[in-house]
């Protein structure tokens, strides 16, 4: 019953035709006109390493006294408002959004910076539970844009680790220490490695990931993410 509703559904209201965040008609575009307002687009000051919005574009004080492994990290939105919820929607399976969220990333991207992308593991808990990677969703998708390849499981989560949502900055970094592993140096050696996610916040997560492709021979790590915290000063 409920695979014959979700067919009627996907028939009368199709994912282009209506809002992906109050479901109103829109024939063709993922947002509706009042929706959208509901988006901060990160388009204005940012931080050139974090990319995190700023009230002037220059380094926040946390890249500038302890600056994060990868060269630099840019997002397409500001966390907040109707991205939550539009990020908080992918993550409960409207996989289609990863088309909306990649080109909305890739007008942020050079791809002539890049030789490969690559996503970012669950742990076997989270995506035995999900059924899916939103980050590999979406790296797929932006790779697809940059023509460059999209290195499928190169990276994986070898130990699980306790949610980062409560955590302080120092705690998420000593969370994540040693969680990932590249699965084969030779894909990533000397390579210029763009990591895909949804949401960058401290960027410890990144920071991470970027110190394990490091290890492993890549030769600068750069992020993409759907959204990012603003970077308020304490």
């Amino acid at each position: 019953m409920k695979k014959f509703l979700k067919t009627v559904r996907e028939v009368l209201f199709p994912n282009d035709l209506t809002c992906d965040l109050c479901g109103r008609e829109t024939f063709g575009t993922n947002i509706c006109k009042d929706c959208i307002k509901t988006l901060v687009f990160n388009n204005g000051a940012t931080c050139p390493i974090c990319g995190r919005k700023t009230v002037r574009p220059e380094l926040c004080a946390e890249c500038k006294y302890s600056p994060p492994s990868f060269k630099k990290a840019v997002s397409a939105l500001v966390y907040d408002g109707g991205a939550v919820m539009l990020i908080n929607k992918f993550k409960s399976g409207r996989a289609h959004l990863k088309e909306y969220f990649a080109d909305k990333i890739c007008e942020k991207l050079n791809p002539d910076e890049y030789d490969c992308v690559v996503s970012v593991p669950l742990n076997r808990k989270t995506a035995k539970k999900r059924g899916f990677n939103q980050s590999e969703l979406l790296a797929r998708a932006v790779s697809e844009r940059l023509k460059v390849p999209y290195l499928k499981g190169a990276l994986i989560k070898i130990k699980d680790t306790d949610a980062q949502k409560a955590l302080s900055q120092k705690e998420r970094r000593e969370n994540l220490k040693g969680c990932f592993e590249v699965v084969k140096r030779e894909d990533v050696a000397c390579k210029r490695v763009l990591v895909a996610d949804d949401v960058l916040t401290t960027g410890a997560t990144a920071d991470e990931i970027t110190k394990t492709l490091i290890k492993a021979g890549a030769a600068v790590v750069c992020v993409a993410t759907v959204a990012s915290v603003e970077y308020k000063k304490s």
